[in-house]
């Protein structure tokens, strides 16, 4: 289907901001294992990032600057096109049914194979689809054990969260990255070992010595002979800090000083707004989501109009309803980088049979011809419809 005859306004100058990062590029984070998130009572103020806190992943949400967007218009409604196909043929809805039995273990093939059909209708359905891939940002301090690493905090000005330019991965899909902003370090002493770059041993509880093991700390064993373990001493060397009392800090790696620095956490999702109407032809649409079907229209750009002429004036509102909820949920918290919109043809047809002179009803959808029916006429009594 040609998009000129779905969307509003099309053609027009659509008025909305680029979804470009200008800016400075931003460094890749430093490398360094070991540290945790800073106190906060440490961090130095930074002109425009007031307020950020101090790891565990949470951050400070940074909302985008203005975009100050425009509501799409409405344009003239092109003449009404029919996207309708006719039911299956029986040989493809007997073929589909006779696989279906055959898939369930407790269900005999007698029915699908001695059916007599008496009616096959068409009730195809549409899925309308619309994904919004967004971008967010949030900031927190964040540091590493110090290792000789540029220190760039003095004498330049730091660029705003969203002047932090940050390659942007494949269009609707989901990533994080994590970049360092720049002009924020500092070096300070280790919070941990208080610059020392040792902590205290928690095992031998900083002495260096551990109660032997063989004579419960006695020196003797059970026959009173000098335990030959601990020389008769009744301890032995800590294993863990190897009779130091000691260990090195784990957050400075040693080092005794921390790089601090504030983190830009990027975060990309694509989000998805989805929408089958209901026919009424007792065909549950839940089980649609399972299927493809014939892709109708498809259309990509930094922000979609609604449709507004399809021949399903369901789908028309449901894009309606998408395009406004989704702006306005994302656009005050994140940055929409790009929208896309899909409308597919979903096949399905009403199966309406006779055995054994009783009358039955089963659905053939989706373009895999998968099979669903709740009154399967031979199966077993363990049996459940899945």
């Amino acid at each position: 289907m040609d998009k000129r005859h779905l969307l509003s306004d099309q053609d027009d100058d659509p008025q909305f901001p680029g979804p470009g990062n200008p800016g400075m590029p931003a460094p890749d984070l430093p490398q360094g294992g070991g540290a945790s998130a800073p106190p906060g009572e440490m961090m130095h103020n930074v002109p425009g990032y007031e307020g950020t806190g101090s790891g565990g992943g949470e951050g400070k949400c940074v909302p985008p600057p203005n975009p100050g967007l425009a509501s799409p218009g409405r344009g003239p409604s092109p003449p009404e096109r029919q996207w309708e196909i006719p039911s299956i043929s029986e040989d493809f809805a007997k073929d589909a049914f006779i696989e279906y039995a055959s898939s369930k273990c407790c269900y005999s093939s007698r029915p699908a194979k001695e059916l007599v059909f008496t009616d096959l209708q068409a009730h195809n359905t549409y899925r309308y689809r619309l994904e919004t891939f967004v971008e967010s940002r949030k900031t927190e301090w964040d540091s590493v054990p110090y290792t000789g690493q540029v220190v760039d905090s003095y004498g330049s000005c730091v660029p705003a969260p969203w002047d932090i330019a940050v390659q942007v991965p494949a269009m609707f899909q989901n990533g994080k990255r994590a970049v360092q902003v720049p002009h924020t370090s500092s070096v300070k002493g280790c919070h941990n070992c208080l610059a020392l770059g040792k902590s205290a041993c928690q095992k031998c509880i900083a002495s260096g010595w551990m109660q032997c093991w063989v004579c419960n700390g006695s020196g003797r064993r059970m026959s009173d002979d000098r335990c030959s373990h601990c020389n008769g001493v009744g301890r032995v060397r800590c294993t863990e800090c190897s009779g130091s009392g000691s260990k090195t800090c784990h957050t400075c790696a040693g080092k005794g000083q921390l790089l601090f620095f504030i983190n830009l956490i990027v975060e990309w999702k694509n989000h998805i707004y989805e929408f089958v109407p209901d026919k009424r032809s007792g065909f549950p649409v839940d089980r649609v989501s399972k299927v493809t079907g014939e892709l109708l229209f498809t259309d990509t750009q930094y922000m979609v109009y609604p449709v507004v002429s399809f021949p399903d004036n369901a789908i028309n509102q449901a894009s309606q309803t998408a395009v406004r909820e989704h702006q306005a949920q994302f656009v005050t918290t994140s940055r929409i980088l790009q929208q896309r919109q899909t409308i597919e043809l979903i096949p399905v047809t009403r199966v309406h049979y006779t055995w054994k002179e009783k009358t039955y009803i089963y659905f053939v959808y989706g373009a895999e011809h998968k099979v669903y029916t709740d009154d399967y006429p031979a199966k077993c009594c363990c049996c459940t419809i899945i």
